[in-house]
């Protein structure tokens, strides 16, 4: 692996005190993010000087996990450009990292934009309902710049290591209406078939606009209306504006103007604080809405095309059960971008919550998650998963499984009883529903 380079004064981790950067992005993935941000930049040529006048051909959409929804304005690729451009920018200490942090920049743990390797995942902690902020949660923050102190976990706590998701297709999951992904809840399990989806329903931080989705509305006694959860291995984030300020702050440490106070170590009080001598906040609001421009416009990969065995698995995947998780298809609503507005969202998910067994369970509540319950994972982009790994691949929230047959091995609770119809089929019958699925 590359190591993103960073200026000023080394990282620390650990107790220990090992000098360590920030895990970095493969070349692979960065030449990938070169290739898409020169994609949309030709796009925006195109739209400017008609296809006659240039003959240069773009990487096929289809193959990266970084490239722009089609039907983008020459404006909105402008925008899509730059905010490619803040996504892969690595932060330095005197640019704002830290004092505590996990990574340096948003590339450096969302490998081309695809989800994250074991090594650059995190670990959430917790003691039962309580996030416990007083000693460092929910986030464990194991890396510090030079004079700050890395946190390290409390005896005691719950734990959960987290992989970071994927983010493309963002934009098209945030503009599902919340009554089509409500619609497939069956939490009292009415139709008998085993399986209870339910939502995760959050209250939003009052600094999430309202003219966001998943924002903060008062109720009649000043608190916040309940919303639907979306994102996160739990549903627990309801808002993508949220999901990124957040992820600046938590795992970043750069404060910016929703989240402006500096996040310390609190497990060593204010004898590290003067470290980070960076003023808050460190990252403007235009550059933080740069981003969410960027994400809510990130395409998702095209599947593979179908062949007579895909065919096959195709339909095996829906007569074992695996579509009463995985809908194949939701269904964008209207929105102000023609690009994410009435548009098909095939992302094998119902983006709800589903009890997965005690193999899977991680004992941590999660907004209204047990710890028994996680989000159904959308399947798509398995397809190119490992061009961006390095050749790897890790599923489940915790990337244990480094292969599709063995994620479905390791599905239970609900899932049990279609795990169990896969492994009752024949050897040639797997190999087919495995073949469609890796298409996605």
């Amino acid at each position: 692996m590359v190591k993103e380079s960073m200026a000023g004064p080394p990282a620390q981790r650990g107790a220990a005190g090992e000098r360590s950067v920030a895990g970095g992005v493969s070349p692979r993935s960065r030449g990938r993010r070169g290739l898409a941000r020169s994609a949309a930049t030709l796009a925006i040529l195109v739209a400017a000087a008609g296809c006659d006048a240039l003959t240069t051909q773009a990487p096929d959409p289809g193959d990266i996990f970084d490239g722009p929804l089609p039907g983008l304005t020459p404006e909105e690729l402008a925008a899509f450009v730059r905010g490619d451009e803040a996504f892969g920018r690595p932060f330095s200490p005197n640019e704002g990292l830290g004092p505590i942090f996990n990574n340096v920049s948003c590339a450096s743990c969302h490998s081309g934009d695809g989800r994250g390797r074991v090594e650059n995942a995190f670990t959430r902690f917790s003691i039962g309902e309580d996030l416990v902020p007083h000693l460092g949660g929910p986030q464990l923050q194991d890396k510090a710049i030079f004079g700050a102190i890395p946190e390290q976990l409390p005896p005691g706590v719950q734990t959960s290591l987290r992989l970071p998701p994927p983010v493309f297709g963002v934009g098209l999951i945030e503009a599902i209406p919340e009554e089509v992904i409500l619609a497939l809840a069956d939490p009292h399990d009415a139709n008998g078939d085993g399986i209870s989806g339910r939502p995760n329903i959050v209250v939003p931080e009052d600094f999430v606009p309202l003219d966001e989705v998943g924002g903060f509305i008062p109720d009649s006694v000043g608190a916040g209306r309940p919303q639907l959860g979306r994102f996160g291995r739990k549903g627990a984030v309801g808002s993508l504006l949220l999901q990124v300020a957040k992820a600046y702050h938590e795992d970043m440490g750069i404060t910016n103007d929703f989240l402006p106070v500096e996040n310390r170590n609190r497990q060593v009080g204010r004898v590290a604080d003067a470290a980070d001598r960076v003023p808050d906040p460190e990252l403007p609001e235009s550059e933080l809405r740069s981003v969410l421009s960027y994400l809510r416009t990130l395409a998702p990969p095209a599947p593979g095309a179908m062949t007579p065995r895909r065919e096959q698995g195709k339909a095996l995947f829906a007569s074992t059960g695996c579509t009463g998780c995985h809908t194949p298809e939701l269904r964008t609503g209207p929105s102000q971008t023609a690009a994410l507005s009435e548009k098909p969202v095939r992302l094998y998910s119902d983006l709800l919550l589903h009890d997965m067994g005690d193999a899977l369970a991680d004992g941590r509540p999660d907004g209204q998650a047990t710890g028994r319950e996680w989000k159904t994972a959308p399947l798509w982009g398995l397809r190119i998963m490992r061009e961006f790994l390095n050749g790897d691949a890790f599923l489940m929230h915790d990337g244990r499984a480094r292969s599709v047959e063995e994620a479905i091995r390791i599905h239970g609770g609900e899932a049990q009883k279609a795990r169990d119809a896969f492994l009752r089929l024949s050897p040639a019958a797997r190999a087919a529903l495995l073949d469609y699925v890796e298409s996605l």
